[in-house]
């Protein structure tokens, strides 16, 4: 195991955003190259979930890191949880070969942060991955019931984003249910399929796109979805576009194209820029941030048995109500809404 110094860009990179920790975990003779990311822990340990997907380089694994960390922070704090923020990256790779002995390793490298650093799952990596971890390090959360554990958590985050559903379309289409509203989700991977359960039981009109074909025809089958192709998705002429895949989908080049009048979804990072909330706000969309409208999943693992988890999901949808009611009071965009009351929170702390 090794720590190695990052050069001297991905030193600015951290300086830019803010991020006082900054881990490389290098196992060459597995294939592994993990990065953690502790931004804060001034409401207590970072929390954070732990990603294993393809890179086209090294720099993009670093940004993508700790932006979610900044963002882990911010969404602990703005749903009032005891936890800082963090995130890491297993780097999905061609050397990767045997998952478990890299998870463990991963493990050992968790474990040598002295419990600074709490890992759970995220996209591209499950409860089996958690277990694996939870043989080397005590500071790990979402492990298998089996291994007392809280299960997947993504049901709860659908949960969470359809509270949020909600809110939006109370405050954009003056609506108290959501019998009839067509939705538009990107991607039906565990919490996609689950929001669209979600919706389906309140009588919403789903459309839906995948990267994978069966999982989008598996979505028409169970809950009678419409399925477009992935590159479509953006465009259909919804009431809300629900971005479920990974970040950064909302652009200078797909916000001109949006069909619908509301974004909001369980997708991590979905402004690639900051530019891109001013991109919404002047075309009139309204945005749900991601990180307060995608908590549950963090309130399943961080609060499970210790108090019921459903008021604090529900939470989510009255949060969405008192921020986008701020926002048209001032004028701000949503998302600088979301910005200031999450600092007030980690100030306050």
């Amino acid at each position: 195991m090794s720590d190695r110094a990052p050069s001297p860009n991905l030193f600015d990179l951290a300086a830019s955003l803010e991020v006082p920790e900054l881990h490389f975990c290098l196992r060459p003779e597995l294939g592994l190259e993990a990065i953690v990311v502790i931004h804060s822990t001034a409401r207590g340990p970072a929390l954070g979930g732990c990603r294993c997907v393809p890179y086209p380089d090294p720099m993009a694994a670093v940004e993508d890191v700790m932006r979610l960390a900044r963002a882990m922070s911010y969404k602990a704090a703005i749903s009032d949880l005891p936890f800082g923020g963090g995130k890491s990256v297993v780097v999905m790779n061609p050397g990767l070969r045997d998952r478990a002995a890299c998870f463990a390793a991963f493990g050992d490298f968790v474990h040598h942060l002295d419990g600074r650093y709490i890992v759970t799952e995220d996209s591209g990596t499950g409860i089996a991955d958690m277990d694996v971890i939870a043989t080397r390090t005590s500071h790990v959360l979402g492990t298998s019931p089996d291994a007392g554990g809280c299960g997947n958590p993504s049901p709860s985050t659908a949960i969470g984003v359809c509270a949020g559903i909600e809110s939006a379309v109370r405050h954009r289409l003056g609506r108290e249910h959501l019998d009839g509203t067509h939705v538009a989700i990107q991607g039906v991977g565990q919490v996609g399929m689950a929001l669209a359960g979600e919706l389906h039981r309140r009588g919403a009109r789903i459309t839906v796109a995948d990267h994978n074909p069966q999982r989008a025809e598996d979505c028409a089958t169970r809950f009678g979805a419409a399925v477009v192709a992935p590159g479509d998705i953006h465009r259909v002429a919804a009431d809300l576009f629900a971005p479920c895949g990974l970040g950064a989908i909302l652009d200078e080049d797909t916000i001109p194209q949006l069909g619908a009048g509301i974004v909001a979804g369980s997708a991590n990072n979905q402004l690639a820029t900051a530019e891109d909330g001013r991109r919404l706000h002047e075309r009139g969309i309204l945005y749900a941030p991601d990180y307060v409208i995608n908590a549950g999943g963090l309130i399943h693992v961080a609060l499970w048995g210790s108090e019921d988890i459903q008021p604090r999901l529900a939470a989510i949808g009255v949060r969405l109500d008192q921020l986008f009611e701020r926002a048209a009071r001032t004028g701000e965009r949503p998302e600088l809404v979301a910005d200031s009351m999450a600092e007030a929170m980690l100030v306050s702390k």
